[in-house]
């Protein structure tokens, strides 16, 4: 993914980013491609290696996001609204923008007990 405007435009800040999220991207890739040859091969050595392969590219892109957290306070609100959350990612949605007939309104913000603070959403959806 190259530049879509001249380099002398882009703060050295959104230069970082971009750095950042084509890692992301490179290593989500990766990560795609090594399914695709763990489920392809018929070796189950090279089948054992590719995999071990893939989970170290998991780890990169773990990695990365977490980075791009760090740097980029709009990433950082919408990761700690949607992550390890369960039920419909929809109904989150919903719930943070006040349509879901859960009430609020307001973004969720952290708990003191680093929960994610938008409540209970079992049972929301069908």
């Amino acid at each position: 993914m190259g530049l879509h405007e001249a380099r002398e435009d882009i703060s050295p800040a959104t230069m970082e980013r971009h750095r950042g999220i084509v890692s992301l991207m490179e290593e989500l890739e990766a990560m795609d491609w090594y399914d695709q040859r763990v489920d392809a091969t018929k070796d189950p050595q090279l089948k054992e290696v590719l995999a071990h392969n893939r989970d170290e590219e998991t780890e990169h892109a773990a990695m990365s996001l977490e980075w791009l957290r760090r740097n980029d306070p709009a990433l950082d609100t919408h990761l700690r609204e949607y992550l390890f959350t369960t039920g419909s990612i929809t109904a989150i949605e919903d719930e943070i923008e006040g349509g879901g007939g859960g009430g609020g309104g307001a973004p969720a913000a952290p708990s003191a007990d680093g929960g994610l603070g938008i409540g209970d959403l079992r049972g929301m959806v069908s």
